[in-house]
């Protein structure tokens, strides 16, 4: 069995140079096993994340000892994507973002995962809207969902307390977060409220904000097309309350481009007292941004006018060109590595157990890909191995289940993303800015992306 350490290839240039090794089909290595190769590692990953790996490989390989895995560190991007496909230096197991899948699966570049999901019986124990993340126009499923978060409402306990609010007790409507971003600001001095601006991220989080209202972005109009619908009252709302946050009454700190890394590196550091993200940003907070656990607390985020929660995540799949050998590999790999430990007992608590023993997080807060019954069921399971403050993030676990989800809209996603960093900037850093002309045109560029 080979460390993960040694065989993973460390980043995407690397795999560029590995074609001819792979061609997208394992097969044996010296010893007769199948050699089966999984995107396991982000670039960069710490030792702790190669040392659970580790002891996960074990168990699997114990159980199929046909199978050889080898983890490589890997993180899919659209760019480079295609290239590895033709090139077959993709590995055989690799996970992409719900925002792109739709893309790929309609592009013939991922594997039909039909007839192995209703094998195992999945089909019917998915969230219909998550699984709709992985379903062709042809009615075929090309992946397993394998996790998914909601978006929340994060807020630092400490800059809760210092301004005189109750940190259990947080906000529950868009006016309790203004009031409350208010009162932290003129207590504390501190940004009462921050949002994400640049990078796609602000088009994101003005997307969740305005979901949250009850806007639809986009009209999938079922002949693969999609049109704009970005001007709407309740995307008008959620730039006038950031306006009004900013502008009358100064609760948003000095700081208006913040992206994914710098907004979570300034709420860790205590400079923000609110942000909405994906509730799984835990980990990150604490691990790579420093936070003290005791600080953090979340929520589930406001809604209103039949809003929903936007949610995200990503699913398992493999290239649509492994031999049939590989691929009974990979789903096998799939469905012990992803699957087993939402629906398993024993599979549930080993997956704790080495999380754990890895110093790894476990019981970070998500959006279950599975039923609330069996979600519940698998939470019993991985209790005693529980080690984040779940206690400061009751709003969120009590409510997200009365949240309807809403997925991300599915034409030119990231691109359009971008578009609507601009709306969110203006707002931030002109006083004046004319929200009617800029959602305006903000629709017509939208727009001329989805025809092209």
């Amino acid at each position: 069995m080979k460390s993960p350490r040694k065989i993973a290839i460390a980043g995407l240039a690397a795999f560029a140079m590995v074609g001819a090794l792979a061609a997208c089909s394992s097969g044996g290595d010296e010893s007769g096993k199948l050699e089966l190769r999984v995107a396991t590692f982000p670039p960069g990953a710490d030792q702790a994340a190669y040392d659970a790996f580790a002891e996960q490989e074990k168990q699997f390989e114990a159980s199929h000892p046909d199978i050889d895995v080898v983890g490589l560190e890997y993180e899919w991007t659209a760019p480079t994507f295609a290239a590895q496909l033709a090139g077959g230096s993709l590995p055989d197991v690799f996970t992409v973002p719900f925002t792109d899948s739709k893309t790929l699966l309609e592009n013939g570049q991922l594997m039909d995962v039909t007839q192995e999901i209703d094998d195992l019986g999945y089909s019917d124990k998915f969230n219909p809207i998550i699984l709709n993340e992985v379903t062709g126009s042809d009615g075929k499923l090309y992946g397993f969902p394998r996790q998914a978060y909601a978006n929340g409402l994060h807020y630092n306990r400490a800059l809760f307390e210092e301004a005189g609010l109750d940190p259990d007790q947080p906000p529950t409507t868009w006016d309790e977060v203004r009031a409350a971003a208010k009162t932290i600001a003129e207590k504390t001095g501190k940004a009462g409220y921050a949002t994400m601006a640049s990078g796609n991220t602000g088009g994101w989080q003005l997307s969740v904000q305005a979901d949250s209202r009850g806007a639809s972005l986009q009209t999938d109009n079922g002949d693969g097309t999609y049109t704009s619908t970005i001007d709407n009252d309740a995307t008008k709302s959620t730039l006038e309350f950031l306006h009004d946050l900013r502008w009358e009454d100064n609760s948003m700190g000095a700081t208006f481009d913040l992206d994914w890394g710098s907004i979570n590196q300034e709420f860790a550091a205590g400079n923000i007292g609110m942000y909405t993200s994906g509730s799984d940003v835990y980990t990150a907070l604490v691990r790579d941004f420093g936070m003290a656990p005791d600080n953090y607390g979340l929520t589930v985020i406001p809604v209103e006018d039949g809003g929903g929660v936007l949610g995200g995540g990503d699913i398992a799949v493999m290239p649509p060109t492994l031999d049939d050998d590989t691929k009974a590999a990979a789903v096998k790999w799939i469905d012990w590595y992803y699957m087993q430990k939402l629906l398993n007992e024993d599979a549930a608590v080993a997956d704790a157990k080495a999380l754990a023993d890895s110093d790894q997080a476990v019981g970070t807060p998500v959006l279950p890909v599975l039923d609330k019954e069996t979600w519940d069921q698998q939470q019993e399971w991985i209790a005693p191995y529980v080690n984040v403050p779940q206690d400061q993030m009751t709003g969120f676990f009590d409510g997200i289940f009365e949240q309807t989800p809403v997925g991300e809209f599915k034409g030119q996603t990231q691109p359009i993303y971008a578009l609507m960093d601009n709306l969110v900037q203006a707002v931030l850093t002109d006083q004046n800015a004319d929200i009617d002309a800029l959602l305006a045109q903000v629709d017509v560029d939208a727009q001329a992306l989805l025809d092209e």
